[in-house]
């Protein structure tokens, strides 16, 4: 019914900067709140930023004020602008979308995944 597209992963510089995306397809009226995460290996899931239906932004420790969660309604895309990069940062890192689907009789909100994209910050 919905299907999210993880792009912009890659390798880095430390220091340097990347975007990822994660483009809603489908069945899907508009996103609502959006996350993403990270894991790397041997290491546990972390939650490094979120945004909240109403616009409303939180970032991990780790990545505060370096990191910067979006969203485009228009494009039913969320963002992850991720700059100064370390070498810490290296993970898969996953967006996690509530949507709000076009259904027969309304609107229902559902939560889905992407597929995962590597980010390596290596010099």
């Amino acid at each position: 019914q919905v299907q999210l597209a993880e792009s912009g992963g890659g390798l880095v510089q430390p220091g340097g900067s990347l975007r990822l995306s994660c483009a809603a397809s489908g069945s899907i009226f508009t996103i609502d709140a959006a996350r993403w995460y990270r894991q790397a290996p041997g290491e546990q899931r972390e939650l490094v930023a979120r945004i909240t239906s109403g616009g409303t932004t939180d970032y991990a420790d780790s990545v505060k004020g370096r990191f910067t969660i979006s969203r485009e309604n228009a494009e039913n895309t969320v963002y992850l602008q991720m700059n100064s990069l370390k070498p810490e940062d290296t993970a898969i890192y996953y967006c996690n979308v509530d949507g709000l689907l076009t259904v027969a009789f309304g609107l229902v909100r559902r939560n889905y995944w992407g597929q995962g994209t590597q980010v390596t910050v290596s010099s």
